[in-house]
């Protein structure tokens, strides 16, 4: 990562303890609920509620990299998002496998988030005391951001696979190549709304209503994924949802870019005097 832009850090109307809240919270939530119903009812179109979830926890990623970005990472914002998913797949991976192992599938989520939480804590002192950062809460960011990255790589996987099982996982999300797919739609939610709005006009929420509209795009791109590993009904659902909610969320971004422009007024030709 690179060192430019302003510094600082990034100014909240909405506290990152919330938005950590929401975006954990709202993540188990609709990952477990998608499960639950899904085992229960003996179906799988509740899926979408696994991949409503990871955009709740992509927000807070996103949400994180603003954060740690104010304090001047300007070109190194589209590495801390990749960042972010490397290590949520490896905490996400963990997880899973562990929990598989001990016969306890459905605590793999837990155990994913923990462990990535705690392996996002080291990589940011490492980034701090080794490589000379120096950011006041970059363990703080890096911890809330591979727990963003692991919940989003288990809901939107979840999403294609319709399992918690970690061989089902491998079977329909790693082998098929739909790994890349969660990867790069999930680094872009993560890492674009920030990218996409940064500067000395970047405000929180304008950059969060774009986490949720980039986050909706990677619901469709899961959905289009699933029409091969899941009923064609589980599918549609996801898709139809992912781009009802990706037109919303687009239409309330747009309201907030003309909100916060700077006005251009026209000011006709210059006066024959001048030239």
């Amino acid at each position: 990562m690179t060192v430019g832009g302003g510094a600082g850090g990034a100014p909240s109307a909405i506290d990152a303890k919330k938005l950590r809240i929401y975006g954990i919270g709202g993540a188990l939530v609709g990952i477990y609920l998608a499960a639950i119903l899904n085992s229960v009812l003996g179906t799988d179109i509740f899926s979408i509620l696994a991949a409503a979830g990871a955009v709740a926890a992509a927000v807070m990623g996103a949400n994180a990299v603003r954060r740690v970005c104010g304090y001047g990472i300007g070109t190194g914002v589209p590495s801390i998002g990749m960042l972010a998913l490397g290590m949520g797949i490896v905490g996400a991976s963990f997880g899973l496998s562990t929990a598989e192992q001990l016969g306890v599938s459905m605590a793999g989520v837990i155990i994913a988030l923990v462990y990535a939480m705690i392996f996002g804590y080291i990589v940011g002192a490492i980034a701090n005391k080794v490589m000379g950062f120096n950011i006041p809460i970059m363990e703080e960011g890096l911890t809330d951001l591979s727990g963003a990255g692991a919940m989003a790589i288990i809901g939107w996987s979840y999403a294609i696979s319709g399992s918690l099982a970690y061989a089902d996982m491998v079977a329909k999300v790693f082998n098929t190549g739909y790994l890349a797919i969660v990867f790069i739609c999930g680094g872009l939610a993560i890492l674009h709304p920030f990218n996409a709005n940064l500067g000395p006009d970047e405000k929180q929420d304008r950059t969060l209503v774009n986490g949720l509209m980039v986050g909706s795009l990677a619901v469709v791109a899961v959905g289009l994924c699933s029409l091969a590993t899941l009923s064609t009904t589980a599918a549609i659902i996801t898709i139809v949802i992912g781009a009802a909610a990706w037109y919303y969320f687009y239409v309330w971004y747009y309201r907030l870019v003309k909100r916060d422009a700077a006005a251009v007024v026209g000011t006709g030709l210059l006066p024959p005097s001048a030239l």
